[in-house]
């Protein structure tokens, strides 16, 4: 058997690899598109913080009242002393 490949098999080859080079560059671009990862981001963090009917989670309503209620003591705490 000799190790010598016929033209049309280069040419399959080729071809092959240009398309693994194209999805390469492909998943690189994903990965440096700053604006596209934020805005998925923030979907995704919208997504888990909402209902289905776009609703504040009860959870996260709470953790806002209590964010809100530490700072209204530190304030007053800070101008109390």
């Amino acid at each position: 058997m000799s190790d010598q490949q016929t033209p049309e098999q280069i040419e399959a080859e080729i071809v092959a690899q240009r398309e693994q080079l194209a999805q390469t560059v492909d998943q690189l671009s994903a990965k440096l598109d700053v604006k596209s990862q934020a805005r998925a981001k923030v979907a995704d963090v919208k997504d888990r913080a909402t209902t289905d009917d776009g609703a504040p989670r009860p959870e996260v309503l709470a953790a806002a009242g209590s964010l809100v209620a530490m700072a209204i003591v530190l304030v007053w705490w800070r101008h109390r002393s």
